[in-house]
């Protein structure tokens, strides 16, 4: 049986689908306004996680952000590179690595700061401060699977 003689599939209605749509336009929107200091949306994520939390392992940064150990590590390497954090060995664990901000991470997210709050503004204005606030409830609540 060919998947032409079964019911049609309604892709138009694929849920994942709709989400990657929705987090790319929303990835390049976010990119887009900071791009001026040179930052991704995923990277200031990491560092005002990272200047809340002050110093932090790879496994519990990622376990924060939703990502597995390896992706996580894969997206600090720019960042590590371009100096804005440092990775060193734990002061309590030696076999432990922890992230912390640099100082020139610490003023790139300061320049950022302002640039992120336009976007957060932007995107609220366009859609309704209570949509966005409900938009946030529903996808911290979404549920995969039984």
């Amino acid at each position: 049986m060919s998947i032409a003689t079964e019911q049609p599939l309604a892709i138009g209605k694929c849920h994942c689908g709709a989400l990657r749509r929705a987090a790319r336009r929303m990835s390049q929107f976010y990119d887009g306004k900071l791009a001026p200091v040179g930052l991704r949306s995923t990277q200031f994520s990491m560092l005002a996680l990272l200047q809340q939390l002050e110093e932090v392992s790879v496994n519990e940064l990622a376990r924060h952000i939703g990502l597995d150990r390896t992706t996580a590590g894969k997206n600090l390497r720019p960042l590590e590179r371009d100096g804005l954090i440092a990775i060193g060995p734990s002061a309590t664990d030696g076999r432990s690595r922890v992230i912390a901000l640099t100082p020139e991470g610490a003023a790139r997210l300061l320049a950022a700061a302002p640039l992120w709050r336009e976007a957060q503004r932007q995107f609220e204005a366009s859609n309704g401060p209570g949509t966005v606030a409900t938009l946030r409830e529903t996808l911290a609540k979404l549920s995969i699977g039984a």
